[in-house]
């Protein structure tokens, strides 16, 4: 079984937390399924969930190539030169790491209110840039746009592989076979 799920802030990817705080249990009642990578408690969108052990890591591993497309809601405006700098590659702590795609967004129609919502400020600009990464670092799209002087306000993950936010509203999840997504991934 694969189960997309589009999870909201500050929900942790994981099934229990010692601190109370709001876990894919509040989200998710189908037994042993277990994420196929991660999403930052501070970050939202699609996430993966399978019970299929290959399954996850075709999906997780950074040597599958995995496609993970993001929209980023950033301080500033996005210029040319900053997209060419992630497309080229930009050197992180833990080494170099660039955008398969980078590109200038409106905000997204389908975007839903976050509880809370960003900070906005009179005096700074923001704007939204879609990124398609092939590997999945710890944080690495905020460390990239970060690094070219656009920090992330807001980040949501819109596809991973073939799957998407289409049709999901927060907090709503879509199961299907596990001979389905393998299709799906072909």
């Amino acid at each position: 079984m694969l189960i997309v799920l589009n999870k909201p802030f500050q929900v942790l990817c994981q099934f229990t937390d010692p601190e109370g705080r709001a876990t894919l249990a509040d989200y998710v009642n189908t037994p042993d399924v277990y994420p196929a990578g991660r999403l930052d408690y501070d970050s939202e969108g699609l996430l993966i969930l399978t019970d299929d052990g290959r399954l996850q890591a075709r999906i997780s591993q950074p040597k599958s190539k995995t496609r993970k497309c993001y929209w980023a809601q950033v301080e500033g405006e996005a210029s040319d030169d900053q997209l060419q700098r992630l497309l080229r590659g930009v050197k992180l702590k833990d080494g170099m790491v660039r955008a398969v795609a980078a590109k200038r967004i409106d905000p997204p129609a389908m975007l839903w209110d976050r509880d809370p919502p960003i900070r906005y400020r009179k005096s700074v600009t923001d704007s939204w840039v879609e990124l398609t990464l092939s590997e999945g670092r710890n944080r690495q799209v905020r460390r990239m746009t970060a690094a070219v002087d656009l920090p992330t306000l807001r980040l949501i993950r819109y596809a991973v592989g073939p799957w998407t936010l289409e049709g999901l509203a927060l907090g709503e999840s879509r199961e299907m076979s596990t001979k389905d997504a393998w299709r799906d991934l072909q």
